[in-house]
C-alpha cells in the first residue's frame, strides 16, 4: 500500500474521530443525565399516585410505563445525537406496533377495561360481586382479568372486558346484603300467621342483622300455592351460612306450627306411546 493511500485512510479514520469523539462524549452526557431526570421523574409519578388513592395495582404499572416511555426517549436523542437515521426504524415500529395490535385486540381490550376498572374502582378486593351469573369474592384485580372466589371454593378467572360490558352487582358497596328467599303456603292458609312463623324462625338464624328489619310479604299466585318472599339482612361473607340456615329453620318452623305446602305424593306412572 503507498504512501498516499496510508495518509488517506488516516484522514478518514481522524475525520471520524473528530465527528464522533465529542458526539460519543455528549451522548453519555445525555445517557447519563437523561436517566437521573427518568429515574427522578418515575418517583415523583409514583408518589403523585400514592397520595392521589391510586390502585396499588395500577401504581407499579403506570410508574413502569413512565420511566419507559422516558428512557427510550433518551435513548432516541441520543441516537439522534449520534447522526443516525431514525426515519426507517419508526417505519418498522409503526408496522410492528400494528401488527401486535391486530393480533391482540382482545388482550387490549381486557387491558384497557382493566385501567378502566382500577381507576374507576367499581369495586375493590374482598368485595362479594356478580358479573352475569358469576358470584364470588373478588381476590385479586389485574391488568387483564379478576380473579373472584366463588362460595364452593373455585377460583373465577373472568376477562375485565367482560366485566366493563356487563351489569356488575356489588352486595359489598353498603356493607350489607338482602338475601331473596322464595317460600310457598296453600291458599287456605292464614297469611298473618304464616308471617308471623316466619318471623320468630329468622329470629333464631344468630347471623341475621336486626336492622333493618326482614321483609316478608307475597311475592305472587301460582296455581297451586301462594308464594311469599322473605328478605332478612345479612353481612356480605354471611350469606351462604345465613341462606343455608334461615331455609332450615323456616322449615322446622313450618313443621312445628303445621303449615302445610303443595307437592306431589309418591310416583305417578303412566302409559309411553309409539
Amino acid at each position: 500500500m503507498d504512501l498516499d493511500k496510508i495518509n488517506e485512510y488516516a484522514q478518514i479514520a481522524i475525520d471520524k474521530a473528530v465527528f464522533y469523539i465529542p458526539r460519543i462524549f455528549l451522548a453519555g452526557i445525555i445517557l447519563w443525565i437523561g436517566f437521573k431526570v427518568a429515574a427522578k421523574v418515575v418517583d415523583l409519578v409514583r408518589k403523585a399516585l400514592e397520595r392521589t388513592g391510586f390502585s396499588e395495582t395500577l401504581r407499579p404499572f403506570l410508574s413502569s410505563i413512565v420511566g419507559v416511555l422516558l428512557k427510550g426517549t433518551v435513548l432516541f436523542v441520543i441516537a439522534t445525537v449520534l447522526g443516525a437515521d431514525l426515519t426507517g426504524l419508526f417505519a418498522i415500529l409503526a408496522a410492528a406496533a400494528f401488527a401486535v395490535g391486530m393480533a391482540l385486540q382482545g388482550s387490549l381490550g381486557n387491558f384497557a377495561s382493566g385501567i378502566l376498572i382500577l381507576t374507576l374502582k367499581p369495586f375493590k378486593v374482598n368485595d362479594w360481586i356478580q358479573v352475569e351469573d358469576k358470584f364470588g369474592r373478588v381476590v385479586e384485580i389485574g391488568i387483564f382479568s379478576t380473579d373472584v372466589l366463588t362460595p364452593g371454593n373455585k377460583i373465577l378467572i373472568i376477562p375485565n372486558s367482560m366485566i366493563t360490558e356487563s351489569v356488575v352487582t356489588n352486595y359489598s358497596e353498603k356493607g350489607m346484603i338482602r338475601l331473596e328467599l322464595e317460600v310457598t303456603m296453600p291458599y287456605e292458609e292464614s297469611f298473618p300467621k304464616v308471617r308471623e312463623v316466619l318471623a320468630s324462625s329468622l329470629k333464631e338464624v344468630s347471623k341475621i342483622l336486626p336492622q333493618p328489619e326482614p321483609e316478608i310479604g307475597i311475592l305472587d299466585f301460582d296455581s297451586h300455592n301462594v308464594r311469599l318472599i322473605v328478605r332478612p339482612y345479612v353481612l356480605p361473607d354471611d350469606f351462604w351460612e345465613v341462606t343455608f340456615n334461615a331455609n332450615k329453620a323456616i322449615k322446622k318452623a313450618f313443621s312445628s306450627n303445621g303449615v302445610k305446602v303443595a307437592y306431589s305424593e309418591g310416583v305417578e306412572i303412566g302409559k309411553i306411546g309409539e
